[in-house]
């Protein structure tokens, strides 16, 4: 009886051991996602900074820093980022996570965001190396694209 009494403890322990390890697995996977989007915000964030550094003349306007700046952003746009966007990494999901859950309400109105994100990245990358003026000029829907899709989508802080 003992015997049997042990080794339904230990097969317990184990199914318990397994439990904590599948959800210590999703969890880890999720913050992995979240990581990776952040990370790509980051991205986004630091070339942003250059253009709007030269597009505010807090720095001076650098062509080829113009240039560059505009081609990562170009570049980042057309990286896949669908599987930054699992299911249960919302902020009401995960602490330190700032993506509302209508995201995973409204593909279609952050696709269409993506979408003018996109283009306004494409037509920026056309000219920020050219001047100042068309630079700026370009700049500006990029900003308001990516505020439109953060008072939509993203917890204030």
């Amino acid at each position: 009886m003992k015997l049997n009494k042990t080794i339904a403890l230990g097969v317990a322990g184990i199914l318990s051991a397994t439990v904590v390890f599948a959800d210590s697995h999703v969890d880890r996977a999720i913050q992995g996602a979240i990581n990776a989007r952040q990370s790509h915000m980051q991205l986004y964030a630091f070339n942003l900074g250059i253009l709007g550094g030269m597009a505010q003349e807090q720095i001076p306007y650098d062509a080829d820093m113009a240039a560059m700046a505009a081609g990562n952003l170009a570049t980042l746009s057309t990286v896949s980022q669908a599987a930054y966007w699992p299911p249960g990494s919302d902020s009401a999901a995960v602490e330190g996570s700032r993506a509302l859950p209508v995201i995973w309400e409204d593909f279609a109105g952050i696709a269409a965001e993506g979408q003018k994100f996109g283009e306004a990245v494409a037509a920026l990358n056309e000219v920020a190396g050219t001047d100042l003026d068309s630079m700026k000029a370009a700049f500006g829907p990029v900003g308001g694209s990516c505020g439109s899709c953060h008072r939509a989508y993203r917890q204030p802080e």
